[in-house]
């Protein structure tokens, strides 16, 4: 009766408890407990693999070496991306920018000094990494990365043709269908990538009805056998060094650019972030190891990747992983069958990614009719550099440049110089608004009635920042032009960057010091 009631304990079977298992479960990736997303990853993966293959055979082409390298490479940068790259979902492998940087010296010096500068690459992309060049991301403009998506698109496109013309008529149709089995095919059931289906009923057509076309086996011999580890076959020595160090750093320097441009291209389209420094760390990791693996380097592949995440709906790095083990299983052990694989196949898929990829939007008359002149200059100027040269890195740098140049010529003429002068006529105030540097400041000069303004002068700041040194020259040139009047200038406003800056610099920039 008078007893304490018992103070209640959770059962560990109740509603409320947490199970040991349950707890584990909630640790494990999706991947790992969703069969939906190992289905989705796991053919994704495969519908890569299966595009990789004429991609890294053409590559090999471009670089002067075996297909089978071109091949080792993509299966290297893969799997090893895969584990320390910082962008989920995203395909690296051999890519023709990489190939065109490193084909002439593999004509002058052969394939060993290749190797080593692939090797060399790495490791500058390691060290890049950890300075932090991935942050410079942060100094590329919208229109810029608009324009790169469209060049892209482009360029994607371009390296079909090739593939329809001089060709048996019969490829068009097959082409045509590809395309149209990719665009209906989702209605029925998105179960199986559209891709997948395209590739295999277009194989099983070709092969059945015995058709002549061009196939993946006419572009090279698939390998046979694993690669091989070991060290690039040329002299340790300082000459070795200076070969090779030129062509390694602007390997390094695409393939980050490119990389890193294709992460944030897959952070748009998924709406999450990625660790672009350790992406940019992981791509030396991978072309390290492809080095030692005999292959030619590569970086992020932007076609294959849209394939991936905007095509088969990849979200993990188990697509990038099984990308490369199904590509290496697909040639050792599938090489027949996979050789039969007609490439109007897999133009239909690439063709299909080019126009997923194009900002349609970007060209709307609606869009143009907003966007600022310059704006579109920057995009269509991106987009030229990049077909013109076949080469996504300079036109993302040319676009940056010519974003630069624009922005600077826009802000200069925002800083304004307005006086007013008290009733006594004995001082006067300039009142500076706006943004000082360079590009502004040398107009600062000859805003100001050095020989009709009375004994004392104030230039007001306020509403003003100063950005760099050529800002503080300009307001000593001042000081400097009324002192040979006799009139004294005082300097107000300053916010604590500015007055830092000016403290630091003014009496100190004059010809002389």
């Amino acid at each position: 009766m008078g007893c304490a009631r018992a103070r209640q304990v959770p059962s560990p079977l109740s509603s409320t408890a947490v199970s040991p298992a349950a707890r584990l479960r909630g640790l494990k990736p999706d991947w790992l407990t969703d069969p939906k997303v190992w289905r989705t990853e796991v053919l994704a993966g495969l519908v890569v693999a299966l595009a990789l293959i004429p991609e890294a055979i053409s590559f090999s082409i471009i670089a002067g070496v075996d297909p089978a390298i071109g091949l080792f490479t993509s299966f290297t940068m893969a799997v090893t991306i895969a584990i320390v790259g910082g962008r989920r979902a995203m395909i690296s492998a051999a890519t023709g920018a990489v190939a065109l940087v490193i084909a002439p010296l593999n004509r002058e010096h052969g394939l060993g000094h290749l190797i080593a500068a692939v090797l060399l690459a790495g490791v500058f992309q390691v060290v890049l990494g950890a300075l932090g060049v991935a942050k410079l991301m942060r100094f590329i403009p919208r229109s810029v990365m608009v324009g790169f998506v469209n060049a892209l698109a482009i360029l994607i496109f371009m390296a079909q043709v090739p593939e329809m013309r001089n060709v048996p008529w019969a490829v068009y149709p097959l082409i045509i269908g590809g395309l149209a089995l990719m665009v209906f095919f989702p209605r029925v059931t998105t179960v199986i990538p559209a891709p997948l289906v395209s590739i295999v009923i277009l194989t099983v057509i070709t092969v059945g009805a015995a058709i002549a076309v061009p196939t993946v086996g006419d572009k090279g011999a698939l390998p046979s056998s694993l690669p091989v580890p070991g060290l690039p076959d040329v002299p340790f020595t300082l000459d070795t060094l200076t070969t090779i160090a030129p062509y390694a750093f602007a390997m390094a320097l695409v393939g980050l650019m490119e990389s890193l441009m294709t992460a944030k291209l897959v952070d748009d389209l998924t709406d999450t972030r990625s660790d672009k420094t350790r992406e940019s760390i992981g791509q030396g990791i991978a072309n390290i190891v492809t080095g030692f693996f005999g292959g030619m380097g590569g970086c992020a592949m932007i076609g294959q990747t849209m394939i991936n995440v905007k095509v088969s709906g990849a979200r993990t790095r188990v697509s990038t992983f099984l990308a490369g083990v199904f590509l290496m299983v697909l040639c050792i052990v599938f090489g027949p069958v996979v050789s039969d694989i007609p490439m109007a196949a897999l133009v239909a898929v690439m063709i299909m990614v080019s126009f997923a990829t194009f900002d349609w939007h970007s060209i709307a008359p609606r869009t143009l009719k907003r966007m600022p002149v310059g704006e579109i200059a920057v995009m269509v100027i991106t987009v030229a550099c990049v077909v013109a040269t076949d080469n996504l890195a300079i036109g993302v740098v040319v676009g940056s440049l010519t974003a630069m140049v624009i922005f600077a010529k826009r802000v200069a003429h925002l800083a304004e110089v307005t006086a007013v002068t008290d009733p006594d006529d004995t001082t006067v105030v300039y009142r500076v608004t706006g943004e000082l540097f360079f590009a502004s400041s040398n107009d600062l000069v000859g805003q100001f009635d050095y020989a009709g303004d009375p004994k004392k002068v104030v230039i007001d700041l306020s509403a003003a920042h100063i950005w760099d040194a050529s800002s503080v020259a300009a307001l000593d040139a001042i000081e400097t032009k009324y002192a040979q009047r006799g009139k004294t200038v005082e300097i107000t406003g300053l916010n604590d960057p500015s007055a830092h800056l000016h403290g630091k610099l003014s009496g100190e920039l004059a010809a002389g010091h």
